[in-house]
């Protein structure tokens, strides 16, 4: 090892020193120098030990300048494009050489230069420099200010970070500012480009104020660092506490001879197991669950996760039931008095209820209640429950998407939980409740499951008495539940699912059925909540009528009791005003309450003439009446569908098409007639989807009128599949579409023969309402739907 000093340079001060006006450049890596800073450097490089040699056989004087590469070794070569512009002039003190190959150089700084020109890359870098200036005033308040400021806050932030109390003293001995300010933002464990924009900063206020910014930056992250440190050592010493509190507690009642309070719970909880009625596989688990228990600390989150799982099963009916009411003439009253109609779900339960009484352990049924909305399939099973003398349970299952729902998770999830099922059960405290399985039809699947799949278990008579939800994992009997199902429609239901529940499908209602509904339910419903009584509303049967046929178009009575409200609401309001007298609401002031008329009769809004058929079409919310508009126009044969149709109505009308080319000279058209024209079928609302054979017939017949120019009967509604041949086939939904003809006005129907069955199972006073027709071809469907008189 060999040290260099030269004690005449020594005794002198560097900073008086003249600084040449090119000076060699070391680069530093990962750190900045400041003026005032002394500071021993390690250098390892030829050409920055050839620097240092250079500089020691001179003046002593370098530049520190910081380099901007990222990873810089020692090895690795720097050039003038990699160091920044601005250092400090550093005056090398003392030199020593080791034997292994490196210097220890101790520097100090002494001026913040710039450097305005590199002019030398090799064997070391070098660069014109100019000195900046570090002027201040002494007398200026605010830096006073600002120095008083860093010198406390730096004291404060000493104290929580125990800085060496040297730098402190060496703070409070320097009276230059730009010194105190370097000598802080050294300690504050900056980023070297925020330390390199602090040297770069000229103006001492501007410099101090920066230094200030991130000195209280570094006090409020080490003060909250601090603050949560106390907070956890707290935490850990107050659990440590309790721990050795409850060791002291279970030893004094020990001493007592008394039970602590974990034991006196378990004791309760198998109290409480024995009197549950439990399942031998349930009896085993909660068995189980409580020896687990005795060796688990309460303090534990294993605890919490057995306990409850303990108290899901404790709080199941396992044994629980209610007693059903078997008074079928009190049933029957009860079910009539709340809701009207519904005849064929009426006498399917009076069926369950009579084969109950005869046999007590018969499984419960699962009904599938399906018709247009609004028609009562949710409060009927409110009313089956009332009328059974059972509990009842809604499960909304419109939308839902995941098994687990249906199923539970599985204790290993956090927050785990049993499914839908079993909370209901446990909500109704029995086993053996009305389930009402809310639209149904409306089940989701996603990545998460098939949650109809789930309900196969639930809802087969044959398997549910061994029903397995994932969280309990134990076998619990559901045949006692009397599940109920509600859908608006039943092609959305999966076959396997739909094989499982006996559907019982309500109808939409009649106008005459609706009257009597406003009149008997809706009606007084209104007036009771709206503060009113008959003496202050009445309505007759015609103005009820008015309101069904020209505000309402619908197979329900929702919008039906949205407008009944609406008429309560004026009669509320001109009461309030001042007037006593009675309101008679007559069909012609009922507009006075609901405004304009918004449905027309259909049929009569149209301008009838050849090519315009009245069809018949089936909806989830119910029947309606379909036109069908045919033009014909000079062509080449060709065929044009519009109004959104479906693959299957497309092919409705070619098949129509064909069957009147093949048939022409039977029907007594001019075989020569379709290959001159072009026809065009078009079906309004042509922004609803539209799709089916059962429109089959009313495109033959308008095609028909329209080539022929003879035009259809405007008071006749048709629907039917065709085929090529000329039958007439059956389709579905006959039900909703009588009741959309006769709702629109029109009282003669042609019907396949085959559907004549679903006529009859009509209520006789809307088969009395209407004429039938049950054409076998579609010659004899023409001969009923054609205008005989207009074509003579």
């Amino acid at each position: 090892m060999e040290e260099h000093a030269h004690q005449a340079s020594r005794q002198k001060d560097p900073a008086s020193l003249p600084v040449p006006d090119i000076l060699p450049i070391m680069p530093l890596h990962g750190f900045v120098f400041f003026p005032g800073m002394g500071f021993p450097l390690q250098i390892g490089s030829t050409s920055a030990m050839q620097l240092v040699d250079h500089a020691m056989s001179g003046d002593r004087m370098i530049g520190l300048v910081l380099c901007h590469k990222k990873q810089a070794s020692v090895n690795e070569e720097i050039t003038s494009k990699d160091l920044h512009r601005v250092g400090v002039v550093g005056y090398i003190h003392n030199v020593t050489k080791f034997d292994e190959g490196y210097y220890h150089v101790l520097v100090s700084g002494v001026h913040k230069m710039a450097v305005a020109e590199y002019t030398q890359e090799e064997p070391w870098i070098k660069g014109q420099i100019t000195r900046l200036p570090m002027f201040y005033d002494e007398e200026s308040s605010e830096l006073q200010a600002l120095i008083l400021n860093l010198r406390n806050q730096f004291k404060k932030l000493g104290k929580l970070m125990e800085i060496p109390e040297e730098i402190i003293a060496t703070l409070g001995a320097i009276t230059d500012p730009y010194h105190i300010g370097y000598l802080v933002a050294s300690q504050l464990n900056l980023k070297v480009e925020e330390e390199q924009e602090i040297l770069e900063i000229v103006e001492i206020n501007l410099m101090l104020h920066r230094v200030a910014r991130e000195l209280n930056k570094r006090l409020e992250t080490v003060e909250m660092s601090n603050k949560l440190q106390e907070d956890i050592k707290k935490e850990i010493d107050g659990k440590q506490r309790e721990f050795f509190l409850r060791q002291q507690m279970e030893a004094i009642r020990k001493e007592l001879g008394e039970e602590s309070d974990g034991k006196a719970e378990l004791t309760e909880l198998r109290k409480k197991a024995d009197a549950a009625g439990l399942s031998e596989e349930a009896q085993k688990a909660v068995n189980k669950e409580l020896a687990r228990l005795e060796r688990i600390s309460p303090s534990s989150p294993e605890h919490s996760v057995a306990r409850n799982y303990v108290d899901w099963i404790l709080d199941l009916p396992w044994n629980k039931t209610t007693e059903d009411t078997i008074d079928l003439d009190k049933a029957e009253q009860d079910l009539n008095d709340e809701h009207y109609g519904l005849g064929q779900v009426k006498k399917r339960i009076l069926e369950f209820l009579a084969v109950r009484k005869l046999k007590n352990d018969i499984q419960g049924p699962i009904l599938c209640l399906a018709g247009p909305p609004g028609v009562g399939k949710t409060s009927l099973g409110q009313s089956i429950a009332k009328t059974m003398g059972r509990k009842f349970i809604r499960m909304a299952l419109g939308g839902l998407r995941d098994e687990a729902e249906i199923r539970g998770h599985r204790r290993t999830y956090i927050g785990a939980l049993p499914g839908r099922i079993i909370q209901s059960l446990k909500r109704a405290d029995s086993k053996n409740p009305v389930v009402l399985l809310d639209e149904i039809d409306k089940l989701g699947s996603d990545f998460r499951g098939d949650p109809s799949s789930a309900l196969l278990e639930v809802l087969d008579p044959e398997q549910n008495s061994t029903f397995r939800d994932h969280y309990l994992d134990l076998e619990f009997d559901l045949s006692k539940v009397l599940f109920i199902a509600t859908a608006n429609m039943l092609d959305t239901i999966p076959g396997p699912l739909r094989d499982r529940m006996e559907v019982v499908e309500l109808s939409s209602y009649t106008e005459r059925e609706k009257v009597d509904i406003a009149r008997r339910y809706l009606l007084p419903k209104q007036l009771q909540e709206h503060a009113l009584t008959p003496d202050d509303l009445e309505m007759n049967d015609e103005a009820l009528l008015e309101v069904i046929r020209s505000y309402t178009r619908e197979a329900g009575v929702r919008n039906l009791e949205r407008e009944l409200a609406s008429v309560c609401r004026g009669v509320a309001a001109s009461i309030v005003r001042g007037k006593t007298e009675k309101v008679v609401v007559t069909p012609e002031k009922v507009h006075e309450y609901l405004g304009v008329v918004r449905y027309y009769p259909e049929v009569k809004a149209r301008n009838w003439g050849p090519g315009l058929a009245t069809g018949l079409a089936w909806t989830p919310v119910g029947g309606k009446i379909l036109f069908i508009e045919t033009s014909k126009m000079k062509g080449k044969g060709g065929l044009s569908l519009t109004g959104k149709l479906g693959d299957v109505m497309k092919e409705s009308a070619a098949a129509a098409l064909t069957y009147l080319r093949s048939h022409a000279s039977a029907l007594s058209l001019d075989e020569d007639v379709f290959s001159q024209i072009d026809l065009h079928v078009h079906v309004p609302e042509g922004a609803t989807p539209k799709d089916g054979p059962s429109a089959g017939v009313a495109m033959v017949s308008a095609l028909y009128s329209v080539i022929s120019g003879k035009p259809l009967r405007r008071d006749v509604a048709m629907t039917g599949e065709i085929t090529l041949r000329g039958d007439v086939l059956p389709v579905g939904g006959i039900n909703e579409k009588v009741l959309a003809a006769l709702r629109a006005g029109i009282k003669e129907l042609v019907l396949p023969p085959q559907n004549e069955n679903d006529v009859l199972e009509m209520p006789e006073k809307v088969r009395a309402e209407a004429v039938f027709r049950y054409p076998h071809t579609i010659e004899e469907a023409l001969d009923y739907v054609l205008d005989k008189q207009a074509g003579q």
